[in-house]
């Protein structure tokens, strides 16, 4: 160690046959060889990241399911297929036939007829009670002609009514559903007699938090490069987002919301969906209502806040704000019992 140090000092340097531009050319050689090292390293890493990314999307991806297919476990006996506007919807059409005034409930985004069956079980033994699956969701698929503006799903609603021979409605829907049914009653007073809106869409607002799989489904990106990636445990995350519990998300409550995306068609007009059915001009006409009104509202709903309640609630001359404080999104279907109660309450009263 000594020699060395003593030939590298700088009086040995400077009589040394080796001259400082050698060390130089030596020293920048090394460095270079270390960058080089570096940089292999990183591309190496990059790629093996890469690699397991693509095999996580193929792991976790899903080719479409025809419908036909989907049926067996997601339509019943109460279920039938009727042709609307060139569209099958898949509808249920239960209770009492001799019923002047039926009860129609529409679901939101990415769910489906099913998210009623807690209401419906306690209404069908005196009330006729119908419900659909909206283009775009569900058994019934995608808008023939890619359509999903809220105008278009309000034709869809009273063309339906049309095609049952019911001339008005006890309309109740839920966050895009309960958009539906008031856009529905502005656009058509006269097929509305009462309203329920259920943690209803329609005025602009600030999410606290938005469902992974609504994110996804809004990412021009994701909707390019990953439109067969369906992970389901986004999907059960999702789920557990608009609860207010989310202990209370079965695996059997993923698997209808899992299978039902997987419908052919329905990914791409979920996406279609977010662009074309944004907060419009109709909202102004809320204070034109003249129906009973009532608003049920999931204290921890955190897609749509309590504060948007509070505004139909302040726009709607004729309405009533009930608020559920440990329910979410989707309170109807978190918590059926309680929910329904209110329901029945309002339609005794008014």
């Amino acid at each position: 160690m000594l020699r060395v140090k003593a030939a590298l000092s700088p009086n040995n340097i400077r009589n040394s046959p080796i001259s400082f531009a050698k060390i130089i050319l030596y020293s920048d050689h090394r460095f270079r060889l270390e960058v080089i090292n570096m940089l292999k390293a990183t591309v190496s890493l990059i790629l093996v990241i890469a690699v397991a990314l693509l095999i996580f999307v193929k792991i976790h991806s899903a080719q479409d399911i025809p419908v036909e297919k989907l049926k067996p476990r997601w339509a019943s006996s109460a279920s039938s297929f009727v042709n609307i506007d060139g569209l099958t919807l898949h509808i249920r059409d239960e209770g009492p036939k001799n019923d002047k005034t039926p009860i129609v409930l529409i679901h939101g985004t990415g769910a489906s007829l099913h998210t009623w069956d807690g209401w419906v079980s306690g209404l069908k033994s005196k009330r006729r009670v119908i419900r659909f699956d909206l283009p775009g969701f569900g058994l019934t698929g995608p808008e023939p002609q890619n359509n999903y503006t809220i105008e278009k799903y309000t034709d869809y609603l009273v063309n339906l009514l049309d095609h049952l021979g019911i001339a008005h409605a006890i309309v109740a829907g839920n966050s895009l559903g309960g958009y539906v049914g008031w856009a529905t009653a502005v656009r058509y007073p006269n097929r509305v007699s009462k309203l329920v809106l259920v943690d209803a869409s329609g005025y602009p607002y600030k999410a606290e938090s938005v469902p992974i799989a609504f994110k996804l489904s809004q990412n021009k990106f994701a909707s390019m490069f990953l439109k067969d990636f369906i992970p389901k445990f986004v999907v059960r995350s999702s789920v557990e987002n608009v609860y207010g519990d989310p202990s209370l998300v079965s695996d059997e409550l993923v698997d209808r919301y899992y299978e039902l995306a997987l419908r052919e068609g329905n990914r791409t007009a979920i996406s279609e969906r977010f662009v074309q059915t944004q907060p419009g001009k109709l909202r102004y006409e809320l204070n034109t209502l003249s129906v009973p009104t009532l608003l049920i509202w999931g204290g921890k709903d955190k897609l749509i806040p309590l504060e948007m309640g509070k505004q139909f609630n302040r726009d709607i001359p004729n309405s009533t704000l009930v608020v559920f404080e440990e329910l979410g999104h989707v309170p109807h279907e978190e918590d059926p019992d309680a929910t329904l109660s209110t329901l029945l309450a309002f339609l005794k009263r008014q």
